[in-house]
């Protein structure tokens, strides 16, 4: 099962990750994602709350106990065209555009963007979630470019370290984003004691926020999933093992009910997200 997921060393990591880079000319006909994926548990802990009513887009929550052969859960589980996805740049392309609240009213006059757009107001929020002072027990750094998002992971997991990089992928495309998936086979372990995780956030080309929790303990596992219509999953899921430091409003406490540092809580991971982990010694 290991080897269908998109794991490699460093070298490798670079060619998995180079198909997404943009060319720096086109960059102002990518289009905006509406939304972030995978930003919901760390700083929009009840944006997906609506009354009584939570967005299926954030039903990626799961208890410990649940992580077994045979346990079916719904799940949502979007697989994006990379082909209409915004790309990664390179450090030189992403550094000759400007990326700081003061020029916001520039970024998006260079995007030729109307102010008043869905894709201003998306530039706007990732730009002040990137600024937002980090989470207690947190490390964390936007990265807008593919070496930028290399050195980070170095940085945090050992300039000498061999890693590796994992995401969710999709045996095939899904017909349907939202839907009951069954844990088909026993989950494996993935072993490292540092990780980086990277979120994908709305933005004409691609930003990433990484982050890790060097005091906080997260298990991460390759988990095999299949539809009732036969569509398999390779999921990468994580489990904070450590919740007494989040939000009580957190989604993730609505969603499984239990309150901070009851019980871990666990999630899957959205296919556009990267996890960087370091290989043991």
């Amino acid at each position: 099962m290991g080897s269908g997921f998109a794991s490699c060393c460093i070298f490798l990591s670079v060619l998995l990750l180079a198909f997404m880079l943009g060319q720096g000319r086109n960059v102002r006909r990518h289009h905006v994602e509406e939304g972030s994926t995978g930003l919901n548990y760390l700083r929009q802990a009840s944006s997906s709350i609506d009354g009584d009513r939570i967005d299926p887009s954030g039903k990626i929550f799961f208890k410990m106990e649940d992580l077994k052969v045979g346990k079916t859960m719904a799940i949502y589980l979007t697989n994006k065209d990379p082909s209409t996805s915004p790309h990664l740049l390179s450090r030189e392309e992403a550094n000759s555009i400007p990326f700081s609240s003061a020029k916001i009213a520039q970024i998006i006059d260079f995007f030729r963007f109307s102010k008043d757009s869905h894709q201003a107001k998306a530039i706007e929020y990732t730009i002040k979630q990137c600024e937002l002072e980090p989470l207690e027990d947190e490390l964390r750094f936007c990265a807008t470019s593919l070496e930028s998002m290399l050195d980070y992971a170095s940085s945090l997991l050992g300039k000498k370290a061999q890693l590796q990089v994992f995401t969710t992928t999709f045996v095939e495309n899904p017909t349907v984003p939202f839907r009951n998936y069954t844990i088909l086979a026993v989950p494996e372990r993935i072993r490292s004691t540092k990780m980086v995780a990277c979120h994908t956030l709305p933005y004409p080309y691609a930003v990433f926020y990484c982050h890790n929790t060097p005091k906080s303990e997260t298990r991460l596992f390759k988990v095999l999933l299949g539809a009732e219509n036969g569509d398999r999953v390779r999921a990468l899921a994580a489990c904070h093992m450590d919740t007494s430091r989040w939000d009580v409003d957190h989604v993730s406490f609505q969603l499984l009910k239990i309150k901070p540092g009851s019980s871990p809580v666990c999630h899957v991971f959205p296919p556009d997200n990267l996890v960087w982990v370091a290989l043991p010694a």
